[in-house]
Parts: structure tokens; C-alpha cells; sequence
């Protein structure tokens, strides 16, 4: 995409904001029509935005949900991280205190009700808002704005009073307001922040603050009657699903092209086939009988034969990607094992993050990781608290903190890893690596579908150690200025509501004052130094063994035309394909 950019001053990192009227550079003259087939191997975590939270789940979203702020998708890494107007007209200005948005919506912009089409108005913004912190289903993206917008710890804390049924929470809903979100008229919203945070408009481009129509009150939040009954804003609307195994989107008849800057909604469909294995995908897109994958990175036997033809299919795509290790130090399995630091540290010094590296495809797809942040994030520096020869890890100072510990030859941890690629082969490095240190290893295959679910968001399988270590990863929730996304989302805890994704309500106070600083700093180098440090407090706490930091390699079909990709999902946008077949 070809980006015309106009520029405002902001408070983060002292840099430019920049809102972008986009003129569309295509691979030729787009294609109306055809199904795109889409192979996948886990279902859509949430069709609900509020409650969704995985990266793969944004490509759906990008079809079905709108938000304030967005990303244009596109081949350039600088454009598609600069944050652009979707519903509203523009990236607004700051006020000159620097705590107030006033936000536009474009005309033309309806949902798909099942009375016919409606105007998206300043109040389904305001809804949407509020649904976060409905009492029935959480949503891991609260944390961000409850603090932030004037008036919405209030609302919430209202909220966690209210019985979780359906009429209890529509009628709070409807009868109460956020003191810090003003609606004037149809086409205006002002929001007003308790601080200041350069980072707020990158929190807008969330499926979370996605406007919500007013029928989705009747439901509970992401059930089957939502499901079933869902309401689009995008270019595209579910027409069927069945759990596990299928979803079909179909044109969206209330959306309006002319309203939509950042996606072209080319094909008629778009079909999500459910339960694929990475090597029969590929196969799949090879023979032209699939078209693009949800979740599916390039095996690394896939990526060399690619690599060496030189298939110009294949897409190489950054965005802040990291896997980890999470380590439980809630449970007392073995005597409260993980509980002490230095058992804790003989995990960083057991694994063999070189090996692992090679399981993921070598040096062009990963790299070794010894932080929170990924080298794409501004906060990330080369960094090691546990170094080890080539980052082959070190069984023998593994050994001796186990002995000072008093668990040398008698740990026997339980490790759950999703049964798919590359995870497995992971789980099994994993193992050997722990193995050459004396800590026994039981193994524990889950699927992709129940993995988060049943296992690391479950409190009560975690308290009762359920689970002792688990491969993980994150990517950051949005794209641009995201060191918030990671630390804010897997490190703090406030002592009441548990975050989503820590999940062991981890909390360190002297890194959440750094973090505040950092917030509201105004200038990059400030604010690296801050995230550095942040960095540094984290891993000394060794709650977590960070591995690598990848890049997603991604494969299409020779039918797919304009693959473009899409900064927060780090797959190609579904609305932006057309077919050539």
C-alpha cells in the first residue's frame, strides 16, 4: 500500500503520531469473488473482541470488527507498524495537556443487524468499552484502559457487584456511564486519560475496543448465542461454524467499501477448515487445494526446499514474537520447588536455547532470546543474567544450584506443550535439556485447542500443580511502541483481578514504578533505558526462561494474489487477497 502520512506530536518517545490516507499499490487489478480457503489447526479463541487474545484470532477480527484505530497491512515494515485511522477519520490531535482524544467516525460505517444495516454511532464505541469489564467473561485487555480513561476503575468496580447474567448486565450497561468518555453526538467521541500515555493510541487498534451494537447485549458475552447471532462491522459476517472443525464468512451486505480506508474485502467468502496438521497444510497450498494458513508457521523441512528454489510464495514476517518457558511457582509440587530462586535460575542455565533455535528453522526464522522483549520492541538490549557457551546451556552450574537448593537428582517436573509443530519438537529439547541437568521431565501432550484454556489460564490447575513448566509464547498486542503489551500483560498483578496471561499473578513493584516512568517519558532513549531495566528486575526473579525470539514464515498458494501482511496478526490480511483462479 502507498502511504500518504500526516503527522501530530505526541508525548511517547517524543516522536510523531502519524494518521496515513491510503492509496492502494496492487499486484495488478484486484479480483472480485472466489472462496479463500484457510487452513488452520486450532479453532478462533473468542469471536467476542472484548475477550479475545490470541494473535492468529486478529485475522478474523480484521474481517468481522472495526476499531477506532488500526494498521494498514502492507510488505513495508515501517508503514504496516504505523498506527492510521479505521472508523475514526484520523489519528486525532493530543490536547495540550496531553490527556484528551477527540475522535470523528467516518460516515457510511453500519452493522449488519438482523433489522437490516445501521449506523455505527459514538455510543457503540462507548458500549464496547464498557463490555470489557463485564463480570461473566473477562477480558485480558482491561488492565490497559481501567486505569487509564477517567472514570472506568469506577465503572468497572460497579460492574464486579453485578450478577453475571444477561438482563442483570445489559440493564448496568445501558443505566451507567465512564465518566471519561464523552459522546456529544453521533460522530464524536472524547475520552479523556487520568495520565498521560503515549501509547494510547496503539491501545485502540485492540479487538477490545472494538464498538459494540446493542443486540450483542442479549447474549452472554462469546457464547453460543453470540456466536450464532454474531453482528459485523467488517466486510465480512459469519454464516456458519462448527466448533473445532469449520467457520465460513460471507460478504457483509451492510459494509460500505467507500468507508473503509485499510481493507478491500476481494473474495465472496472466506473458509477456515479447522484440525490441520503443518505438513498436510503445506501440501495443501503446494497443490493448490488451500489457499493461506490461521496458525501454521513453514515446518523447517517445508522452508529449506523453499528457500533453496527460491519460492517466492514464502513471506517472512516480524512482530515481536517470543517464546518462553513459564515456570509455576504457585504450586507446592516438590516441596514447593519452583518457589525457591535458585532452582528457578537452574532452569535458565539447563536450556539449550541453540538447539531449540534449530528446531524452529535455524538462524533465519529465530534467534536466542535472554529477555522479556524482543528485538523489535523499543525497551529490548542484548542482555544475559544466566550466559552458558553458545547459549548451549550449562548442565554442570545447573547441577550445582539444584545441590545448593537441596534438589539435586530428585526433581520430577510436569511439563503440558501443545501437540502440534514445531511445540512438540520443542517440548522434546526441552526435556533433553533438563535431562543433562538431572531434572526429570514428565511430558504432557494437550491440543493446540485446550493448551491455554484447561492448563496456563485455569487458576485452580495451577494451584494445584497441574502443571510445573510449559512452553509458551506472546507476541505483543499491538504493533509500533508495544513494551507495555508484554510487561503490563504477563508481569503485573494488582492483587485483585488476576491478568489473563500471568499466570501465576507474577507482580514486582520496583518494575511497575520503572514502568510508569516509562509511560510517560519523552524521548526513545528514556524510555529504552526504563524497559531495560524492567527487563533486567524480571529476569532476576527468573519467573520465566525466554528462549527465542522468531520471525513467522508463512506460505501461500499460487492462486493468492496481494498477500499483504498485517502488523498484529503477523499474517496476511484475509481482506486484502484476491484469487487468481
Amino acid at each position: 500500500m502507498l502511504s500518504y502520512i500526516s503527522c501530530v506530536r505526541t508525548t511517547f518517545a517524543g516522536a510523531l503520531l502519524c494518521a496515513t490516507t491510503l492509496s492502494p499499490a496492487l499486484a495488478g487489478d484486484p479480483q472480485k469473488g472466489g472462496a479463500l480457503r484457510v487452513l488452520a489447526t486450532a479453532d478462533v479463541d473468542h469471536f467476542d473482541p472484548s475477550s479475545t487474545g490470541s494473535a492468529p484470532a486478529l485475522s478474523f477480527h480484521r474481517a468481522v470488527t472495526r476499531q477506532l484505530i488500526s494498521f494498514a497491512s502492507s510488505t513495508d515494515e515501517k508503514v504496516r507498524i504505523v498506527p492510521v485511522g479505521d472508523l475514526a477519520e484520523a489519528v486525532p490531535q493530543l490536547s495540550a495537556d496531553g490527556l484528551t482524544y477527540t475522535f470523528k467516525l467516518r460516515k457510511g460505517v453500519a452493522w449488519n443487524t438482523p433489522g437490516g444495516a445501521r449506523a455505527l454511532t459514538a455510543q457503540d464505541f462507548e458500549r464496547g468499552i464498557k463490555r470489557m469489564c463485564n463480570p461473566a467473561l473477562g477480558s485480558f485487555a482491561l488492565s490497559y484502559f481501567v486505569d487509564l480513561i477517567s472514570g472506568m476503575s469506577d465503572f468497572c468496580t460497579g460492574f464486579s457487584k453485578v450478577e453475571p447474567s444477561v438482563q442483570a448486565m445489559k440493564a448496568y450497561i445501558e443505566s451507567k456511564d465512564i465518566s471519561g468518555i464523552e459522546t456529544p453526538d453521533d460522530q464524536t467521541i472524547v475520552i479523556h486519560l487520568t495520565q498521560q500515555a503515549g501509547d494510547f493510541i496503539y491501545m485502540l487498534t485492540l479487538p477490545a475496543a472494538s464498538p459494540a451494537p446493542v443486540e450483542v447485549l442479549e447474549f452472554m458475552p462469546d457464547g453460543p448465542d453470540y456466536r450464532s447471532n454474531f453482528v459485523s462491522s467488517g466486510p465480512y459476517t459469519v454464516e456458519s461454524y462448527t466448533p473445532d472443525s469449520s467457520l465460513r464468512l460471507v460478504r457483509n451486505p451492510a459494509w460500505d467499501s467507500a468507508s473503509d480506508p485499510l481493507r478491500g474485502g476481494y473474495v465472496d467468502s472466506i473458509d477456515v477448515s479447522m484440525g490441520m496438521q503443518p505438513d498436510a497444510a503445506m501440501q495443501q497450498l503446494q497443490s493448490n487445494d488451500g489457499d493461506v494458513t490461521y496458525d501454521i508457521n513453514v515446518p523447517a523441512a517445508n522452508l529449506q526446499m523453499f528457500t533453496a528454489t527460491g519460492d517466492e510464495k514464502l513471506t517472512t514476517v516480524s512482530n515481536g514474537f517470543t517464546n518462553y518457558l513459564a515456570i509455576n511457582t504457585v504450586s507446592a509440587n516438590n516441596n514447593s520447588a519452583l518457589q525457591n530462586l535458585k532452582v528457578r535460575e537452574a532452569l535458565q542455565y539447563a536450556i539449550d536455547k541453540a538447539a531449540i533455535v534449530q528446531q524452529m528453522g535455524g538462524s533465519s526464522v529465530a534467534q536466542p532470546l535472554n529477555g522479556i522483549f524482543a528485538p523489535s520492541i523499543l525497551g529490548y538490549h542484548n542482555f544475559d543474567l544466566y550466559p552458558t557457551p553458545e547459549g548451549k546451556g550449562d548442565p554442570e552450574k545447573a547441577k550445582a544450584l539444584l545441590a545448593e537448593a537441596g534438589y539435586a537428582d530428585n526433581l520430577k517436573i510436569k511439563m503440558p506443550f501443545r501437540n502440534q509443530y514445531p511445540d512438540s519438537s520443542v517440548a522434546q529439547t526441552i526435556q533433553a535439556s533438563l535431562k543433562r541437568a538431572g531434572i526429570e521431565v514428565e511430558m504432557v501432550p494437550v491440543t493446540a485447542t485446550d493448551f491455554y484454556s484447561k492448563y496456563m489460564i485455569n487458576r485452580d490447575n495451577t494451584r494445584s500443580g497441574g502443571w510445573d513448566i510449559a512452553p509458551v509464547g506472546w507476541s505483543p498486542d499491538w504493533a509500533g511502541g508495544a513494551a507495555r503489551s508484554v510487561f503490563q500483560a504477563l508481569f503485573t498483578f494488582d492483587g485483585v483481578t488476576p491478568q489473563t496471561y500471568n499466570y501465576i499473578n507474577y507482580n514486582n513493584p520496583s518494575a511497575n514504578e520503572l514502568a510508569k516512568k516509562a509511560y510517560a517519558a519523552t524521548s526513545a532513549d528514556q524510555v529504552a533505558a526504563l524497559w531495560n531495566q524492567v527487563d533486567e528486575l524480571i529476569m532476576k526473579d527468573a519467573v520465566v526462561v525466554p528462549y527465542t525470539a522468531i520471525k513467522l514464515v508463512l506460505y501461500h498458494s499460487a492462486s493468492v494474489e496481494n498477500f499483504l501482511p498485517y502488523a498484529p496478526s503477523g499474517r496476511g490480511d484475509w481482506t486484502n487477497i484476491w484469487l487468481n483462479r
